[in-house]
């Protein structure tokens, strides 16, 4: 009687598993950079009739981010970066003609800077820190 053996069976399948849960992740990285193209391409053209609907919008947008990322951390990341480039491409662009709200330049700055407190932040300043210590004479006071 043959013996089968089961162990490169399982090393296949094993090997397929994980190239197929890679192929997901990569997949759902992909389509989360994509719809964060998406939508900071209609909030960068949106406009709301007045503030209420405005206030609406960008918090259901914010109601999403949240939710997403206690979902889904990658996801959330991914997301984040396409927003975060979106917003920099539309920023190099946008001049006089655009007319944003508020509302919007508060979370451009939030994709820009908010979200990942290491992005880099350029300067306008050039700061030079000096310490100067002086002597002084000490003294001191007692009654007799």
């Amino acid at each position: 009687m043959k013996k089968i053996h089961l162990l490169p069976f399982l090393a296949v399948f094993a090997t397929l598993g994980l190239q197929a849960q890679t192929e997901e992740k990569i997949a759902a990285k992909t389509y989360y950079k994509q719809r964060a193209l998406e939508d900071a391409k209609y909030e960068q053209e949106f406009t709301a009739d007045d503030k209420i609907t405005e206030e609406e919008f960008w918090d259901e947008q914010q109601a999403y981010e949240k939710d997403l990322k206690k979902r889904d951390r990658k996801a959330y990341r991914a997301y984040m970066k396409g927003k975060r480039d979106a917003y920099a491409e539309h920023y190099n662009h946008c001049d006089d003609h655009c007319h944003h709200s508020t509302h919007y330049y508060s979370h451009a700055t939030y994709y820009y800077y908010g979200y990942n407190r290491n992005y880099y932040r350029p300067s306008n300043r050039t700061t030079i820190r000096t310490s100067v210590r002086v002597p002084s004479v000490r003294v001191g006071v007692g009654i007799l």
